[in-house]
């Protein structure tokens, strides 16, 4: 009996029942999206999923499948051609996976490479943009700091000043930035910091390897624990003027990197619930009770039932957010609610799972616990439940409960 879902598991009788897709919302993906869509779930098969469970119990990144990863050419889809559908798809399918490898491809590639397509000049583009898309550069957004979270539009800490001088045309940096993701090993990270003479917010490509940047992996986490999460610190960091980045003047223009970001986390909520779903309907069919395989027992089935209307509900709301996409149109609150409820319904939905493995569901080996750990993430990342439902409150009231 396949009873041990963190690597390739042996066919069982759950494979030939229907999948978490109830309602076929691939089927809206042209042809060339699903054959791409197949290939990225065969290249998740062979090179993640046996393996995932190791690197998560180690808290190690494998920078060794970077290449194969980027040989999938997905990095940005939109800017290839490909659908705002078929970009949810595949964040929701890495996520359905391994949550860890999805936040990092969201990281470097939906908010460092998508930053350069957006708001880099043209010679940012020309001498980062080739080699961040392929993989050969790796990216970190600095954004969050140790004291400013959903406030850190307003509190934002970290400084920077501008310096002119017969010796050039630079910025000097100061402050502390907190759980940037691939932040012990980028190679560049997008850092955000304010203005000394005006407070605007600035955006700079900051090298890491800079003399002054200080980094520390966060250690003792229980969610995301391959994500490699840094304290990042600036002591007089000195970047040229070449490399701030250019089509950024205000806090608001980040907010098209942000909002584009929470539509990916919310992608992650339907993977997550997919990944919930596929491990304990498997486990539910093989295990056995009482003589009989537990999903013979009516509350069982419900719980089974329950979970599947999450991901699918969860799963509407997100394809329509990528029509909205598509035409241009999906604005902050609406994207907000997104985020904010389907992650409540991945809360349940993981609990439900958990539930159904038992004792089973606690221990990292039959992949359900790490499913309901790494769920604890993306409920708060990305904007809070609370922050995101606050954004929605303010939209049909009118009054903002935030400030």
């Amino acid at each position: 009996m396949s009873l041990t879902p963190s690597g390739n598991p042996a066919p069982t009788a759950a494979d030939a029942l229907p999948g978490p897709d109830f309602f076929a919302f691939e089927s809206r993906l042209n042809e060339a999206e699903r054959g791409k869509l197949e290939e990225l779930r065969e290249f998740l098969a062979a090179e993640i999923a046996p393996f995932a469970g190791d690197w998560w119990n180690k808290a190690e990144f494998p920078a060794h499948i970077l290449p194969r990863l980027a040989a999938l050419k997905l990095s940005t889809p939109v800017h290839r051609g490909y659908s705002n559908l078929f970009a949810g798809l595949v964040i929701a399918e890495m996520t359905r996976t391994d949550t860890s490898i999805a936040t990092f491809f969201l990281v470097h590639h939906d908010l460092f490479v998508e930053a350069l397509h957006r708001f880099g000049s043209q010679d940012q583009r020309e001498r980062f943009l080739e080699d961040a898309a392929a993989l050969r550069i790796t990216g970190a957004f600095a954004l969050t700091e140790p004291e400013h979270g959903s406030d850190v539009a307003g509190g934002m800490a970290t400084t920077a000043r501008r310096v002119k001088s017969d010796g050039g045309d630079h910025w000097v940096l100061n402050g502390a930035k907190r759980w940037i993701g691939n932040g012990t090993f980028c190679d560049y990270m997008l850092v955000w910091a304010r203005d000394e003479e005006d407070g605007a917010v600035r955006g700079f490509i900051l090298d890491a390897r800079l003399p002054g940047v200080g980094r520390s992996k966060i250690e003792n986490k229980i969610a995301l624990r391959t994500v490699q999460n840094a304290d990042i610190s600036f002591d007089n960091v000195r970047i040229e003027e070449r490399d701030r980045l250019a089509g950024i003047n205000t806090f608001d223009d980040t907010k098209e990197l942000l909002r584009a970001s929470r539509i990916m986390v919310g992608w992650q909520a339907v993977g997550q619930q997919l990944a919930a779903f596929d491990v304990a309907r498997e486990y539910a069919v093989e295990r056995r009770q009482f003589g009989k395989p537990l999903a013979k027992f009516q509350l069982i089935q419900q719980q089974l039932v329950d979970m599947l209307g999450n991901a699918v509900a969860s799963m509407g709301m997100m394809a329509r957010i990528a029509d909205l996409q598509e035409q241009g149109a999906a604005d902050m609150p609406q994207v907000a609610l997104a985020k904010s409820y389907t992650s409540a319904l991945m809360r349940r939905s993981v609990a439900m799972g958990r539930s159904i493995l038992g004792g089973n569901g606690i221990v990292t080996d039959y992949r359900m616990a790490r499913i309901f750990s790494d769920a604890e993430a993306i409920y708060t990342y990305e904007g809070t439940f609370e922050i995101n439902s606050l954004i929605v409150g303010r939209a049909v009231t009118g009054v903002s409960a935030i400030t």
